[in-house]
């Protein structure tokens, strides 16, 4: 008869990590799953056993997601749990007659219910971390094959492969939830704006100067709305999959005046400059469109947290393989804890729009996944806070 060791403590060394890991899954104390059982009868099926499960191991108990025996228990506690032991070991853990072994016979499922027989294979993140187990049991001593204990392992790692998916799922759909909950939150105020604007417009007619005035911000917001829409398009195709570049030769130089020239009204408002020193006259291939789209969203960045009366540089400056463009601006600023967040989608940072200006917290995000669909690099460099920043985007020539 083949028998595992008893571990001496049922409590690993990894153990808060693998809880940690456990709770992110959020399968403790969920309903029966059909997909789970499936597999725990098929366990049942190839050994042969009245007894099949699919646990998982808690802090104080074993959880049964799916329970293929007499008993309907959904869990047991730890101290008792034959499974407990099993998470311990790299590989399956196999009690063929367990009165056979001494450490055992005090267990209540063995001298109790009449439990002589076990088997688990170890459900094993990919990181290495045992959660549970798939597990058969029965109350007759048992021999197994090396056919069965390969077909057991096989299923624990589509029990893997269904938690990892299950935990997908739940991301992106938390995921589209925080996207919808923020496009609420950034299309209101715009919209009141406007619907405010247009109210005052109709009492104001006879007032041109009024009536220029509102209509602008009406069109401000209105760019704000279509702006925001845009780069959650962009964000979406980009993470599908459906996104495309469009390549051909493109001229920097001209690129960045191009950049320039739309975004100058804006400054004027803030009596900002934009400057630009590029020397390089040559063409790289890319995507132009997409490209000014990138430049534009640190153009915009960059104005957006500058104080008033100061200038944006933009310059270019090259090496054998690659050229750089560095937008560089005299504002707030960047603090260590806002570096490791730049390029994330949302993300809040220290900074705040110096004229009131509308963020959504996507624009950087895009950029960088633009810049590295051209195979370049983005990146940022700050002296710290009121110290102005420098983003660099590198491209290969």
């Amino acid at each position: 008869m083949r028998n595992s060791p008893v571990p001496k403590t049922l409590i690993p060394k990894n153990d808060q990590e693998r809880l940690a890991k456990l709770w992110t899954y959020d399968i403790l104390d969920t309903p029966p799953d059909n997909a789970f059982d499936k597999i725990a009868l098929l366990a049942a099926q190839i050994f042969d056993t009245p007894i099949a499960q699919v646990t998982f191991v808690d802090q104080d108990r074993t959880f049964f997601k799916s329970n293929i025996s007499p008993l309907s228990a959904t869990e047991i506690e730890r101290k008792d749990s034959f499974c407990a032991m099993a998470i311990q070991n790299p590989d399956i853990t196999i009690f063929e007659n367990m009165m056979a072994v001494p450490e055992l016979l005090q267990n209540k499922f063995v001298n109790e219910n009449g439990v002589k027989f076990y088997a688990g294979a170890p459900l094993r993140t990919p990181e290495g971390l045992a959660l549970g187990t798939v597990c058969v049991l029965d109350t007759s001593p048992k021999t197994v094959t090396e056919k069965q204990l390969n077909m057991l392992k096989t299923l624990s790692s589509i029990v893997m492969d269904e938690l990892e998916q299950h935990l997908a799922t739940r991301k992106a759909i938390r995921a589209q939830t925080d996207i919808m909950n923020r496009v609420v939150h950034d299309l209101k105020n715009p919209n009141t704006t406007i619907s405010l604007s247009a109210e005052l417009i109709k009492k104001k007619a006879d007032d041109a100067k009024i009536v220029s005035s509102f209509a602008d911000r009406i069109k401000k917001s209105a760019d704000g709305v279509l702006n925001s829409l845009n780069n959650l398009l962009d964000s979406s195709q980009l993470e599908n999959g459906s996104f495309r570049l469009n390549v051909q030769e493109v001229d920097i130089h001209q690129l960045l005046v191009q950049c320039k020239k739309n975004f100058e009204l804006i400054a004027a408002q803030k009596q900002q400059e934009i400057a630009i020193s590029c020397t390089y006259a040559k063409t790289i291939l890319a995507d132009d469109k997409r490209l000014l789209e990138a430049f534009e969203n640190l153009l915009s960045n960059a104005l957006k947290y500058a104080h008033q009366n100061t200038t944006v540089s933009i310059s270019v400056t090259t090496d054998e393989k690659s050229l750089t463009i560095e937008f560089k601006d005299q504002g707030q600023g960047l603090t260590d804890e806002d570096m490791p967040q730049l390029f994330k989608k949302f993300a809040k940072l220290s900074a705040v729009p110096t004229g009131r200006e509308h963020a959504n917290g996507l624009g950087l995000s895009i950029v960088k996944m633009l810049i590295e669909l051209h195979k370049g690099n983005v990146w940022a460099e700050s002296k710290g806070r009121n110290q102005g920043a420098s983003f660099f985007v590198s491209l290969p020539i």
